[in-house]
């Protein structure tokens, strides 16, 4: 038996380093690796047991050309020769007729390795095809700890051990960022208070002390409401304010006299005086630390939100105190020169950007030139992006030629003219670092690929001979690139070069008092942003739509986006369920366990229903993106959502949704 050492490719700010336990050329048992500084040894129950996935009987193993209608999952296996060849030709008579950017790339975050998930950008940009905005997860989050804090690090999770107040602010984090509660708990253990700000009862708060439900899209106004009370009642860092702070008085002035305890109340629910006990609470604690997450980010509203809640621990000094601060994310994309692989210059042309939140229309509307050919590589558009109607009707055109390299016949698969067969993470060399902490680790194949699997970096080699490429960058092996990001490495010492070179984890070390070095362009934290359109933040209303219920897709701790439906062992321990409040279920004479329509509209999903009280009324929680071949009926959540972005970051509204709901037919 071997034992290698590999990194968790999904799309989790953990990104666990893994043992990798095999036995002729087959993957036995997974563990996290207990030298891992973020890991700690253990998993989430989706990667516990991924030799599931790498061996699945599901796993596409030879190149598949379509035979029946689009959708319909008909194909016949061919050569690659014969697959490359077909694409090719198919692209060259494409670009003849109707140029370049008639083609376009669909990916996004199926793996998180800088190789291969950036390994068809300089393959696009030399062909001169459409760029792919891919801005569907949480760059509005982004734009909102921007717009105040610039390119300041994120605070490394350690911190939060040394918290004696952790506010986890519309995070579920038993699903999405389950390391983190080693530290959360950890600080409990020191006596530390635990609150989660969230718009139901997620399964994390069996974890913390006090629990507040906000109305969806509202976490902003309540961000508000507390700063309110600190300045009227004193509770802030003058000190700290007067030398590290750009806009205090000016939000005080113009902006938090409006948001009245009384007022924020009527805005988000929350009483009032739980609104003014929060700021106490919080203006009391020594080092309060607040862990901001994504799918609050996803309203109308989300980027101003995330701005807003960032104000937050300038006003009680909380950067200044060891363990305290906001953690929206960390920087360690900057370890690596991720250009070595993405090639920018490799553009001739500044060709046209589709934004990946409205390829529904994209692939619909009539634009010149018109999309004609996509190309799909680790993502699952058909069950991922919003407006799923509009996505699938652009699927089903016959004049679409459509390429799919994937592992498994998922949604998208289904309506490829060619699917190419993909490797798992441990079937493949890569290098990678981290959104949720400061680690990183380079990973080697633990096991050949399975059947005739290729990669994304040696698919691109194949086409890019095929389309008479000449760069010396197509031609190089994985693991030459790897090495060049290595050998060019920022941040780190050549001992820990040297440990990466192994398949090691490396801890970055972070900059002496990088908690109060404010990269801005006052120096200071910008509560007042002279180059925003809102110079300062306010408060405005999310979308929604014209129904009653607010729909809250919330992830689910057994899928991540639509990956690892492929695992009976999984989806059989969490049917694809739509969370109603008792009350509003007797209201629509609804019952528990009953297939039930949620529609609004875009379209219409059949749920199984669970009443439940953790769900207050006016909402409705689905928690996880399923296949349709997991469903219900023949659509999945993403039928309901909409294709309009956020206010900053052109990012996605998936929570900005309203729907009704009736007994299913």
């Amino acid at each position: 038996m071997q034992i290698s050492r590999s990194v968790c490719p999904y799309d989790c700010p953990d990104a666990c380093g893994l043992l990798i336990y095999s036995q002729d050329n087959k993957i036995i048992k997974v563990q996290g690796d207990p030298d891992h500084s973020f890991t700690r040894g253990t998993l989430c129950p989706k990667m516990a047991h991924y030799e599931k996935t790498v061996h699945s009987p599901g796993r596409i193993t030879t190149p598949l050309v379509r035979k029946g209608p689009k959708g319909s999952g008909e194909f016949s296996p061919i050569t690659w020769d014969e697959a490359i060849r077909t694409i090719a030709e198919k692209w060259k008579s494409i670009i003849s007729d109707y140029g370049a950017e008639a083609i376009v790339p669909c990916s996004y975050a199926g793996t998180m390795g800088l190789v291969q998930r950036n390994a068809g950008h300089a393959f696009f940009y030399r062909l001169g095809a459409s760029r792919l905005d891919r801005t569907i997860c949480s760059p509005a989050k982004g734009y909102g700890w921007q717009s105040v804090m610039g390119g300041t690090f994120g605070p490394h999770p350690g911190e939060i051990q040394q918290s004696d107040l952790i506010i986890l602010w519309g995070i579920n984090a038993l699903a999405t960022n389950i390391h983190i509660m080693h530290d959360v708990q950890e600080a409990k253990r020191r006596g530390a208070k635990v609150w989660l700000i969230e718009t139901y009862e997620t399964p994390t708060a069996k974890a913390v002390d006090k629990l507040i439900i906000t109305r969806p899209g509202s976490d902003g106004a309540l961000a508000l409401g507390i700063m309110h009370v600190l300045a009227k009642e004193n509770l802030i860092d003058r000190n700290f304010i007067a030398s590290n702070v750009q806009g205090y008085s000016e939000l005080c002035q113009q902006v938090l006299p409006y948001y009245t305890p009384e007022k924020v109340s009527s805005i988000t629910g929350v009483d009032s005086e739980i609104i003014i006990d929060m700021a106490r609470q919080y203006a009391g604690a020594k080092a309060p630390f607040i862990r901001v997450g994504s799918g609050l980010s996803r309203y109308g509203n989300g980027s101003m939100t995330v701005r807003t809640i960032t104000c937050l621990p300038a006003l009680v000094g909380a950067w200044a105190k060891p363990g305290g601060g906001l953690m929206c994310g960390t920087a360690s994309s900057g370890a690596f020169e991720v250009g070595l692989v993405t090639r920018e210059e490799f553009q001739n042309t500044d060709t046209r950007i589709i934004n990946m939140n409205k390829l529904g229309d994209a692939l619909n509307d009539q634009t010149n030139p018109p999309l004609m050919s996509l190309y799909v590589y680790h993502s699952n558009p058909a069950a991922i992006l919003p407006d799923q109607n509009r996505v699938l009707k652009g699927l089903e055109r016959e004049d679409l030629f459509t390429v799919v390299h994937e592992r498994f016949m998922t949604d998208t698969a289904r309506y490829a003219d060619v699917i190419l067969p993909a490797t798992t993470s441990v079937e493949h060399s890569d290098i990678y670092n981290s959104y949720g902490h400061y680690s990183v680790q380079r990973a080697y194949p633990a096991i050949p690929a399975v059947g005739e699997a290729k990669s994304n970096w040696d698919v691109f080699s194949l086409l890019a001979k095929a389309m008479d490429f000449e760069e010396d960058h197509f031609y190089q092996t994985a693991d030459q690139l790897i090495d060049k990001l290595a050998q060019r490495a920022n941040w780190m010492t050549d001992a820990q070069v040297e440990q990466l070179s192994f398949g090691k984890p490396v801890e970055l070390a972070l900059p002496a008092k990088y908690k109060t070095t404010f990269k801005t362009k006052s120096g200071k934290i910008e509560i007042y942003n002279p180059d925003e359109a809102e110079p300062l933040p306010r408060y405005f209303e999310p979308n929604g739509d014209n129904a009653p219920f607010w729909l809250v897709n919330s992830p689910n701790q057994y899928l991540l986006n639509s990956s690892f439906n492929e695992r009976p062992d999984l989806t059989e321990r969490a049917k694809m369920t739509l969370q109603m409040n008792p009350s509003d279920a007797r209201d629509k004479n609804l019952r528990d366990n009953q297939h039930v329509a949620a529609f609004n509209e875009r379209g219409e999903v059949v749920f199984l229903l669970k009443t439940s009280d953790k769900v207050p009324p006016g909402i409705v929680v689905a928690e996880g993106v399923w296949w349709t071949d997991n469903a219900p009926g023949k659509r999945s959540v993403n039928a309901l959502t909409s294709q309009r972005l956020t206010d900053r970051g052109r990012g996605s509204t998936f929570y900005d949704v309203k729907v009704d709901v009736k007994a299913a037919e």
